[in-house]
């Protein structure tokens, strides 16, 4: 009896000891979030801080094309905590109930946001949102080659220039810039806009060379390689600290401002986790850090006043009112509208 006692005893051990090693072979989840960012857009030691003020690890994934986010978000097939979502993609995702709303209790350095940049018609009240950083599509050229001035996308259609021109390959951005150029809408549903815009481009087809490309402008212009390049804010204003012969503008007719926005995926895991690393990043001094390290804008203002001069008051980073007036968010176009740009980019590229 003693001896069976003894085995039950020894049996209950065992069961309690696997029981012990298997729950600490387990990672605890509550320590832990996943992060979905595009590329790199965020510093390290901005991570590295909120981990050991918090002990919440950050596991960070990246994309390369918002579009590709939204595939896999909207798939489930991987669970995310925080993610970076676009101004075009914002409606759609709050539409399909992708993402869950915030407690901007728990998000108190939302009030240091600037208020240009919260209550927009992508997420009207930031229920779902808190705005992380924007930019704009622009211009960068050579000062020491392009002696007029440079304030208009005209420029990209003078002959002076050929075969020194860098045009993105993206279609919103290529056909907007041309959209613009003929005093229209970003956004514009009209058939009859969306063609002259086109036929702008193929008119434009033999002043450019490489004919279309995306990151490899950011080394070709200070090579000398290309004299004016289309760039995203970020890499024109970082581009113009490092090289005194290159300038950045945001050109008169206006263009497009974007904004991304963190926010938390419908199935995250780990919201309590999720809305301290937000509010986190929204503080003054990791935003500055972040603007400082991306070369992104900030909209924290309170950020942005502890910016160098050159920064703060650059008007083709942080753009007056009368230009932002100009300067449109992209919008998530219907599928039919969708299909008249589809359709003349193609047109445009098979040219080739």
């Amino acid at each position: 009896m003693k001896k069976l006692i003894k085995l039950l005893s020894l049996s209950m051990c065992i069961v309690m000891m696997s029981i012990f090693f298997v729950g600490c072979s387990k990672k605890d989840s509550t320590k832990e979030i996943n992060f979905f960012n595009y590329g790199e857009n965020i510093d390290e030691e901005t991570l590295k801080e909120f981990e050991k003020e918090y002990g919440i690890k950050v596991n960070v994934d990246t994309f390369d094309e918002m579009e590709a986010m939204y595939q896999k978000v909207s798939t489930g097939a991987v669970t995310y905590d925080v993610i970076l979502v676009s101004d075009a993609l914002m409606p759609r995702m709050i539409k399909k109930d992708l993402l869950k709303e915030i407690n901007k209790d728990n998000i108190p350095n939302i009030s240091q946001m600037d208020k240009e940049y919260l209550d927009l018609e992508i997420d009207p009240g930031n229920k779902y949102s808190v705005p992380y950083m924007f930019g704009t599509v622009g211009l960068i050229y050579n000062k020491d080659v392009v002696k007029e001035k440079v304030d208009s996308w005209d420029i990209l259609w003078n002959e002076k220039y050929k075969d020194k021109i860098f045009m993105f390959d993206t279609y919103r951005d290529t056909l907007g810039a041309a959209l613009k150029k003929l005093g229209y809408s970003l956004n514009t549903s009209n058939p009859k806009e969306i063609e002259e815009a086109k036929e702008l481009l193929l008119e434009q087809r033999k002043l450019v060379n490489p004919l279309y490309g995306v990151d490899n402008g950011t080394t070709m212009i200070p090579a000398g390689e290309t004299d004016i390049n289309m760039i995203w804010s970020g890499e024109g204003l970082n581009l113009q600290d490092e090289y005194p012969n290159l300038e950045y503008v945001v050109p008169k007719e206006g263009a497009n401002f974007w904004i991304d926005s963190l926010c938390i995926p419908y199935n995250a895991k780990n919201v309590e986790a999720a809305e301290k690393f937000i509010n986190f990043v929204s503080d003054k001094k990791s935003a500055l850090r972040i603007a400082d390290e991306i070369g992104y804008t900030t909209p924290n203002k309170e950020a942005r006043l502890e910016q160098p001069d050159k920064v703060k008051n650059n008007p083709n980073a942080y753009m007056p009112t009368e230009l932002m007036e100009r300067c449109e968010i992209y919008l998530d176009l219907p599928s039919d509208v969708k299909k008249l740009y589809d359709n003349a980019w193609i047109s445009l590229k098979s040219n080739e």
